[in-house]
């Protein structure tokens, strides 16, 4: 096959010769922009001798390019019907190919540090990203493409209507920003909605991050009530403590940063 990128015809050929079509239940929507490839690339920023890990392969386009820096790439893709499109599309550039289902399995990595690039489905791509943030050290850099609104969810900002869980697991985890927005038409079948890339660079996490996470899981869950009454369920005395880590208790769940969570973990903690 050619080495040059895979475009929207091409791509679309390649489906009509293998007899495949997207599958919906599995969030497929295969990119299709050679520009938009190498905009992902290029926030990657990984080259030869790298150790690069994409979930959902797809029909290749990402994983070609990946290789072409140079980078180990290790793509995992869930679809077996894509076995002989991805052997025709990835042959002779030294990818390994898993097929496995990544939502449900650790991915399987020795040694590092690793980069996770990835074009994820909107189903359940959120959970995939924040589980191995939080589960598998060895993955230093994710540059991720998902639905926008998650990504916006990702890099919030305490006090905006978009801040949460994501929010906070992330902040607590790494260095966040938002790449560069990605419109419905780079997609073959185009999305109903627009996409976005974000680059998370991971710190090395408190820890009582997951304590901090745990809190702030209690205070979201009834984030219209003041953290005094949210956080009764985990803290014996929430006034108290919020009181001794420098937070008004009347606050609500979303006005914390995750330092302040932090801070809460560190006095329920404290001798």
């Amino acid at each position: 096959m050619s080495d040059g990128p895979l475009g929207a015809a091409s791509t679309a050929r390649l489906l009509e010769r293998h007899d495949l079509k997207p599958r919906k239940s599995l969030g497929q929507h295969f990119l299709i922009d050679p520009n938009t490839t190498r905009r992902i690339v290029e926030a990657a920023a990984v080259g030869p001798g790298d150790l690069v890990v994409e979930v959902g392969a797809g029909v290749g386009t990402l994983t070609r390019a990946l290789a072409a820096t140079g980078a180990r790439v290790t793509a995992y893709e869930i679809d077996e019907r894509l076995r002989p499109l991805l052997e025709e599309t990835l042959g002779g550039l030294g990818v390994e190919l898993r097929f496995a289902d990544a939502a449900r399995e650790r991915l399987d990595l020795e040694g590092g540090p690793w980069t996770m690039v990835a074009n994820l489905p909107y189903n359940v791509g959120t959970s995939l990203l924040l589980d191995t943030v939080t589960g598998l050290p060895r993955v230093t850099r994710f540059v991720v493409m998902l639905q926008r609104e998650a990504i916006d969810r990702l890099a919030a900002a305490p006090g905006t209507s978009a801040y949460g869980i994501p929010s906070v697991v992330v902040g607590l985890h790494g260095r966040v920003r938002v790449a560069f927005r990605v419109p419905p038409t780079v997609f073959l079948p185009r999305p109903a909605v627009e996409s976005a890339v974000v680059v998370i660079e991971r710190t090395e996490p408190h820890p009582l991050a997951g304590e901090a996470i745990r809190l702030a899981g209690a205070g979201f869950g009834q984030r219209r009530k003041m953290l005094r009454r949210s956080l009764a369920g985990v803290l014996a005395d929430p006034a108290a403590v919020l009181t001794a880590a420098g937070i008004d208790p009347t606050r609500r769940a979303e006005e914390l940063s995750p330092q302040d969570y932090l801070r809460v973990a560190e006095v329920m903690h404290a001798d």
